[in-house]
């Protein structure tokens, strides 16, 4: 294949996260949303958002990286952010994937896609990081819009959001305290997450 077909192929494959389903409700609070929309949504949030990252960042590289940080779900599949038995299969499951798909491009840009999903995995960068604090936040905001359904539904406890976004606060001190504040402890008086914070 030469290089425009190679290019088209993947464009072509990468169309398969349009069919992997989370466990987040859409805001209508009736139909899941796919791996793509959250990457979209996640990416439009850091550029209308970047101005509370507590470091200077490249907004277009952890757009980036947004963009493609769940194209490997299309063969790892969706890993709920609180399965404990998925995620400690997770990293092996979605590297595979990794170099499957990527390679799908020719060499060079097969590279640089793969060193930019292995970058935002790491979490060392400032663009990695506050990528990951949309990749956090935008879930959050979406549970806590559709009255925490999915919280209530998974039966998640405080402490396993706290852990999920121990970094939040010091990547973006702004967006953590209105995420606490207007999208998590709101739930936790209302019963859809249990505060098991209190021992």
């Amino acid at each position: 294949m030469n290089r425009l077909e190679q290019q088209m192929q993947f464009a072509l494959e990468v169309d398969k996260e349009k069919m992997i389903y989370r466990q987040t409700y859409r805001s209508d609070n009736e139909t899941f949303e796919n791996d793509a929309e959250h990457a979209w949504h996640a990416a439009l949030m850091t550029i209308l958002l970047s101005e509370y990252a507590s470091e200077p960042f490249d907004v277009l590289k952890a757009v980036t990286m947004l963009l493609i940080h769940d194209i490997v779900e299309i063969d790892a599949g969706d890993t709920y952010a609180y399965d404990e038995a998925g995620i400690a299969t997770q990293a092996e499951r979605e590297r595979k994937a990794a170099d499957r798909i990527f390679n799908i491009l020719p060499e060079d840009q097969a590279q640089k896609m793969l060193d930019l999903w292995l970058e935002f995995e790491a979490k060392e960068t400032p663009e990695a990081r506050f990528a990951k604090v949309m990749d956090n936040i935008q879930p959050i905001m979406l549970n806590a819009a559709t009255d925490g359904r999915a919280w209530k539904e998974h039966e998640v406890k405080l402490s396993k959001i706290l852990n999920r976004n121990k970094t939040t606060p010091e990547n973006s001190p702004a967006l953590w305290d209105y995420m606490l504040n207007n999208f998590i402890l709101p739930n936790v008086e209302k019963g859809r997450i249990e505060d098991d914070t209190k021992v």
